[in-house]
C-alpha cells in the first residue's frame, strides 16, 4: 500500500498540472501563481524518494528550460496561441520550486554522508 506522504505528493503533482493548464486560459491573478508555487513546494518535499532524485532532477531541469523558452515563443499574441505561453509559465511556477527543493534535499543528503 502506498504511503500517505507519497499519496499527498502525487495528488499535489496531478492537481498542479491540471491547474497549470486551466490557469493558462484565465487572466493572470497573483494568487494563482502562489498556489502553483505552494503546490511545487509540496511536490518537492513529499513526492520524491531518494531513488527518484536523479531522474526527477534531470526531468525537472529539462521541463524548466523548455517551459522557459517555450513560454517566450508562445507569448506573442500575433500567433493566436498565447494560452500555450501561459500554460508553460504556469508549469515553470510549479516545477521551479519542486526542482529547487529536491536539489537542496539531495545536497544535504550528500553532505551527511
Amino acid at each position: 500500500m502506498p504511503k500517505k506522504k507519497n499519496m499527498l505528493g502525487a495528488w499535489a503533482f496531478l492537481i498542479g498540472i491540471i491547474l497549470a493548464v486551466i490557469f493558462g486560459f484565465l487572466a493572470y491573478q497573483t494568487w494563482l501563481g502562489w498556489l502553483l508555487v505552494v503546490l511545487g513546494i509540496v511536490i518537492g518535499l513529499l513526492n520524491i524518494a531518494d531513488v527518484e532524485v536523479q531522474p526527477f532532477l534531470i526531468a525537472g531541469v529539462v521541463l524548466v528550460i523548455v517551459s522557459y523558452f517555450g513560454a517566450g515563443v508562445f507569448a506573442f499574441e500575433r500567433l493566436g496561441v498565447e494560452f500555450l505561453g501561459n500554460i508553460l509559465s504556469n508549469v515553470l511556477m510549479l516545477f521551479v520550486p519542486a526542482t529547487v527543493i529536491v536539489a537542496l534535499k539531495s545536497v544535504f543528503s550528500m553532505a551527511r554522508r
